[in-house]
């Protein structure tokens, strides 16, 4: 009979002990041994453990491995939602649960105004407490742009960091020869340069060097945060605080004079997720050797989202009421 091997514990994991491959009939070395998440198995040179032994020894350390390991992370499971597209809403109350509603937000109103206004359109439809009901939206629009905001509900708010990731498409018009503080017009104009000396071939010249990845400087007013402190705070405050460039994607760029004003350029750009269009108005005036402010911005669709398809907010929030009316007659 072999003698027995010995076990101990361990908490090194040390697979130098196994002479050649598991093709051996048995396993022999001078003070050979094999570690594995916490037990040792160990054999005296003139004690060799015969090769069934060694597979049941192997076999039982591959299940323990099995037992105590991590699991791989599951993919998330995105909520099943509903679309609600105009002109009419959907019979019941049960849509809004876990919705997705494409908004046309109108000039001058931020997006967390968009969805205080759905949110306490909502409490009174469905009669609950405004502060209860969840409302997001995938992706800010400043306050002088209009254009598609996409806006969940429910259970659908779940969604908004993955449709938020979806590259976005604008159009809008920028004004040579003027620079703002904001880079748009919500600002007076503090910056003037020459312009005249642009023409259809520096913008077509312009168009082609911002295509594609680039490092892009995130304006001055901008709700992100450095040391505790909102970017637009500091610059409120005329105060210039250094920001960290972020890596963008430019997919597409057109430039084109403006039929109306020769110091206007209108514009449609395809862009990935956290662009500034402002800033690239901004840089792409730089190039170009002068200096520039948004005057218009329209956000035209965010991935497979189309502002065709969105509501006007005046009828979303008219329908809403509309819906609480009929629901009150038929009770």
């Amino acid at each position: 009979m072999l003698a027995r091997p010995s076990l101990r514990l361990h908490h090194a994991v040390h697979a130098g002990s196994l002479r050649g491959s598991l093709g051996l009939t048995s396993l022999a070395a001078p003070g050979p041994c094999f570690h594995h998440h916490g037990i040792s198995l160990e054999a005296s040179a003139s004690q060799p453990i015969p090769m069934a032994r060694s597979k049941l020894r192997l076999h039982a350390m591959s299940s323990s491995l099995a037992q105590n390991s991590v699991p791989a992370s599951q993919p998330r499971q995105l909520p099943p939602h509903t679309s609600i597209p105009p002109p009419s809403l959907p019979p019941g109350i049960a849509a809004w649960e876990s919705a997705v509603v494409l908004i046309d937000k109108p000039q001058g109103w931020t997006s967390f105004d968009v969805c205080a206004k759905l949110r306490f359109a909502l409490s009174r439809t469905l009669d609950k407490k405004a502060r209860t009901i969840k409302v997001g939206h995938a992706g800010t629009l400043d306050p002088m742009a209009t254009g598609l905001l996409v806006v969940c509900v429910g259970r659908a708010t779940k969604l908004v960091e993955s449709l938020m990731a979806a590259s976005k498409r604008y159009s809008g018009t920028m004004r040579l020869g003027e620079g703002t503080p904001s880079l748009d017009a919500e600002t007076p104009v503090h910056e003037t340069k020459p312009w005249q000396h642009v023409t259809e071939a520096s913008l077509e010249a312009a168009a082609e060097a911002f295509l594609g990845e680039q490092e892009q400087i995130p304006p001055m007013y901008s709700a992100i945060s450095v040391d505790g402190q909102r970017l637009y705070d500091s610059a409120r405050k005329g105060l210039e605080v250094e920001r960290k460039s972020r890596r963008i994607t430019v997919h597409s760029l057109r430039l084109q004079r403006s039929a109306e004003d020769p110091q206007g350029v209108d514009f449609v750009v395809s862009c990935s997720k956290g662009t500034y269009v402002r800033s690239l108005a901004a840089d792409l005036a730089a190039h170009m050797g002068t200096v520039a402010h948004l005057t218009a911005l329209r956000r035209l669709s965010s991935g497979e989202h189309d502002v065709a398809a969105a509501w006007q907010l005046p009828d979303l929030i008219s329908q809403l009421g509309d819906f609480k009316k009929e629901d009150a007659a038929q009770a």
